[in-house]
């Protein structure tokens, strides 16, 4: 039991970082965050969000779909099974993903819908939702309007952080990749195999994640030496990380952090990722400013389509989000 039990110690050590100053008239402001906002990805990879707009009511929305979409019948669940998806969107029952590949199945359930297909063109019309819940559609689609608005307003503020100009990413985000999932985590007692938690230890595939949690704590941060800190839920705030494909266009000077989820509050767990990376077509390389002599790329360049679609297959045939 005691390698699922993160440190209690340093629970709020991960930095908070306020877009709206990332996007102050003062230059002064802004430069001032951005040195704090390339802190926290240099350091944890993860850090909460304020100052974002998003509406209450927003937020709340998608929770409460997120409690409509699992509180189905299975019967309706299983007929938007994400194995009958040609691009694996919709539902996943509980043990079906195996985000740890070492691992024996993540105990959640996870609904997904997104937009552009890895190969560039629309994917709106593979969106599948629930006729039984007619208010989980217009819920998430809200919710993922913000988080686009917010996830766009992000990658200014890492521009910023590496020394570019604010608008260096906005030519690659002109139509991106954007994949919002729900996740129910039903709770875990008795004798808990560590190979099958809420969500194994893994790292995201895309540039960054933009967590929404509910008040259960679950989510479980590396901490880079073989233990795991807690990053419970703050009023207000999101949870933010960095992903793969950031971490690869930065030649690993941002850093994407390996979590993992386990719901031992005795209550079911709701959270929202909102996964977000470039235009398909755009090609992750190294960054101007992150390679050199000193500092040889560490990566081949690759499409961000063709790296998400074989992170995203791996995950369904024995290989996240928290």
């Amino acid at each position: 039991m005691d390698r699922l039990i993160a440190r209690e110690t340093d629970v709020a050590a991960l930095p908070v970082i306020d877009l709206s100053r990332l996007q102050a008239e003062d230059p002064s402001v802004r430069a001032a965050e951005s040195a704090a906002l390339r802190a926290a990805c240099v350091g944890d990879g993860f850090f909460y969000l304020a100052g974002h707009g998003v509406p209450t009511e927003t937020r709340q929305g998608v929770f409460d779909a997120a409690q409509a979409m699992f509180d189905l019948p299975m019967a309706d669940k299983l007929a938007l099974d994400v194995g009958t998806s040609p691009v694996l969107r919709g539902y996943t029952p509980l043990l079906a993903e195996n985000t740890d590949v070492t691992a024996k199945g993540d105990a959640h359930e996870a609904f997904d819908i997104g937009g552009v297909l890895f190969d560039g063109t629309p994917g709106e019309s593979f969106n599948r939702y629930p006729e039984a819940a007619p208010e989980v559609e217009p819920a998430m689609l809200a919710y993922r309007a913000e988080m686009l608005r917010v996830a766009r307003a992000l990658m200014g503020g890492f521009a910023l952080a590496l020394d570019l100009p604010a608008d260096h990413f906005a030519p690659v985000l002109t139509n991106p990749q954007a994949f919002l999932r729900l996740l129910h985590y039903p709770p875990q007692d008795g004798v808990i195999d560590p190979a099958q938690i809420g969500i194994g230890a893994h790292s995201d595939y895309e540039s960054l994640t933009i967590l929404a949690l509910d008040d259960n704590r679950a989510l479980q941060v590396s901490d880079g030496r073989g233990g795991w800190l807690w990053a419970d839920p703050r009023p207000g705030m999101f949870v933010v990380n960095i992903g793969d494909q950031m971490a690869r266009w930065t030649n690993d000077l941002f850093r994407s952090t390996v979590h993992r989820a386990i719901n031992l509050t005795g209550r079911r767990r709701y959270s929202a990722p909102f996964f977000f990376g470039p235009n398909p077509d755009a090609v992750i390389a190294a960054l101007p400013g992150c390679a050199g002599p000193d500092r040889p790329a560490r990566y081949p360049p690759i499409g961000a389509g063709e790296y998400s679609q074989w992170r995203m297959q791996a995950s369904y045939s024995g290989g996240g989000a928290a």
